[in-house]
Parts: C-alpha cells; sequence; structure tokens
C-alpha cells in the first residue's frame, strides 16, 4: 500500500524541528532549541543561523529514524519559506532542496504562519478527529504576530485583522525584560501569575478600529507605571511581582478576546480556534475555554507541543499541498515578511 510520507523541516527562528508524517498522521517530531540567545534577552539572528547549520543534520536523521522509516521512502520534502530571519531560514530551504533533489522527490513551500493554523489537522494517532471545519476563526498569536484569520480551506486564508505596532508576545517579552525576568519572558509571566492579582494593577486598553490589535500603548503605560513607583519604593517590582504579571497578562488576553468576539459576533462562525506559540499560555487558553461556553463556541485549541515553532505544523501543511500537487521550483528563495492574505 502507498504512504504519503512527509519530511517537515522548519527553521525559521531560533529552534532547527524536522518532523514525519504519513498520511496526515504524525510519526516524529523532533526539536533543537538554542539557548545561546538567553544572554542577549532576544534571538541574534547571526547565532541563530550557525546554530541552524550544526544542528540540521542531526535533527532530520533523528526524525527519520523516530519515525522507523528509511528516507528513500519520503514523498516530498516540506520547508519553512518564511516568513521569519532570513539567514535562518536560508539553512532550512538550501538543506531541503538539496535533499529533495538527492532523493529526486517534490519540494513543498510552506508559509509558516498557514502553518501554525494548520497545527490543527495534525493527528497524533490513526482516527482522530477533532478537527475545525471551514470555515472557522483563528486567533494566532506569537512573537512577531498577532492576527485574527478566516481560514475557508487548507489553501485559503484571510488575515482579517493584525497588529499595527508590536505583537502580544512581544509585549509580553518586553514587560518581562524590564521587570528582570529571563528571556522568553512569556511562560514566565505565565508562571508568576497564577499566585497574583489580576486585577491589582490597571494599564491602558488601546481604542483601534476594526478587528486590529495595538500593544505599544499597554506597554507605555506598564513602563510608565514601574518608573512612577520605583521613584517611592526601588523594591517595587520585586515586592509587586505575581500581581504585576498577573494584571498584565489579564489584560494583554482580554484586548486579544475582545477583538476575537467582535469578529466571530460580525461573521457568525462559532468554530473559533487559536495558534502560535503565545496559546500555550494558560491565561488565554482557559479566555477559550470560559467565552466558548459563554457563547456557544466550538473552540480548538492544539496541544502545547504544537503551539511553539515545529516542524509537525511544516509537515502537515506541506501534506495537504503535497496531496493538491503544489510543489516548489528550486529557484524559489525565503521571504522575511508576508502580505495579509496567508
Amino acid at each position: 500500500m502507498h504512504r504519503n510520507l512527509i519530511l517537515g523541516i522548519e527553521s525559521s527562528c531560533d529552534d532547527t524541528s524536522a518532523a514525519v508524517i504519513c498520511d496526515g498522521v504524525l510519526m516524529s517530531n523532533v526539536t533543537a532549541s538554542q539557548s545561546v540567545h538567553e544572554q542577549y534577552g532576544g534571538v541574534v539572528p547571526e547565532l541563530a543561523s550557525r546554530a541552524h547549520q550544526q544542528n540540521i543534520i542531526p535533527v532530520v536523521d533523528q526524525a527519520i529514524k523516530q519515525a522507523g522509516i528509511d528516507k528513500s521512502e519520503l514523498s516530498a520534502i516540506a520547508f519553512t519559506r518564511g516568513p521569519g530571519l532570513l539567514g535562518s531560514l536560508l539553512v532550512g530551504t538550501s538543506f531541503a532542496k538539496g535533499f529533495s533533489q538527492a532523493l529526486n522527490i517534490p519540494l513543498v513551500e510552506v508559509n509558516h504562519l498557514q502553518a501554525h493554523v494548520q497545527a490543527h489537522f495534525i493527528r497524533q494517532v490513526e482516527g482522530e478527529e477533532k478537527q475545525p471545519e471551514f470555515p472557522f476563526l483563528c486567533l494566532l498569536v506569537s512573537g512577531g504576530n498577532s492576527q485574527i484569520v478566516l481560514v475557508r480551506s487548507h489553501a485559503d486564508m484571510e488575515v482579517i485583522g493584525q497588529t499595527i505596532d508590536d505583537a502580544a508576545g512581544e509585549a509580553f517579552d518586553k514587560c518581562a525584560k524590564v521587570m528582570g525576568l529571563p528571556y522568553p519572558g512569556g511562560p514566565y509571566i505565565d508562571k508568576l501569575a497564577k499566585q497574583g492579582n489580576p486585577k491589582a494593577f490597571k494599564f491602558s486598553k488601546p481604542q483601534i478600529a476594526d478587528y486590529n490589535y495595538s500593544f505599544s500603548g499597554l506597554k507605555t503605560s506598564f513602563l510608565y507605571l514601574l518608573r512612577d513607583e520605583m521613584k517611592i519604593n526601588p523594591d517595587f517590582v520585586k515586592e509587586n511581582l505575581n500581581d504585576l504579571c498577573a494584571s498584565l497578562q489579564e489584560t494583554i488576553v482580554d484586548i486579544l478576546m475582545k477583538k476575537l468576539v467582535q469578529a466571530v459576533r460580525d461573521l457568525k462562525i462559532k468554530q473559533v480556534a487559536v495558534a502560535g506559540g503565545v496559546s500555550a499560555n494558560s491565561s488565554l487558553r482557559k479566555a477559550f475555554v470560559d467565552y466558548g461556553k459563554k457563547f456557544g463556541w466550538e473552540i480548538y485549541i492544539p496541544p502545547v507541543a504544537f503551539t511553539t515553532d515545529n516542524a509537525a505544523m511544516i509537515a502537515i501543511s506541506g501534506y495537504f499541498k503535497y496531496l493538491s500537487h503544489e510543489f516548489c521550483d528550486l529557484k524559489e528563495v525565503p521571504y522575511a515578511r508576508v502580505s495579509n492574505v496567508l
């Protein structure tokens, strides 16, 4: 029996990842993370691309071995073409091109943001069917993106709202940095917020038109509060850390959900999903469950393993493209940015 075996390669930022999917079912998903960036408080592009060069061959080798297959059985290679850091993308793109030529199999390019949305279609076991029905709305939130996406099909996605400045993940990381928390700050804020009072502090919530987001005003009001309070009490942050984290997190989640509610109401689509790195946040996941009950939404929350950058989502996107024979020419080059149609 013929099997459609897709190798996915993800290298858009600082995680080198490879995964194998067989007819929509995940067989392996291997990721090498880079801790080198922590001391710099953010991803250093040059260091990221060097680490990808070191990691990519062992990671792909592991993914193929864990899937229990031989590389000669692969049907196609899917890779992240963009958006992301160009140096990092070049490593994954070059490897994918070389490997596809060596094996004489098709190459499939994947849009990284589209792949986050497609993570909802990864099946971890045969027969697993809890997947969104088209059309559905997806709140896509990560370090670089905060978007509401109208998903009409695997190939037809439209960004109907997005941040006009910082993304939600950036707001988490930058506010964490001024509180002296390590990078990336989001998971630390999430952890500390569990012990804090989300109503302790009030931060500004922007009034932006349509379904768009803005987080720069929130960030500014957070910085001003810290600056003013620390003039009076230098230990203000230390003494109020849990409450600051809880209040910040509640504000960000509230801003995200308000626009989503508006979009659901206007478009009358009750199938609602969340994706991207920030969808690992426990407060956002809880808000999805609560709003789902309150408004009668059918909600879809990905397993935490598929929220951050991973190759399983690249492989599943590649799988759908492979089925419709959407192959990529070897002349194609990576891209750093993307338009509002995914």
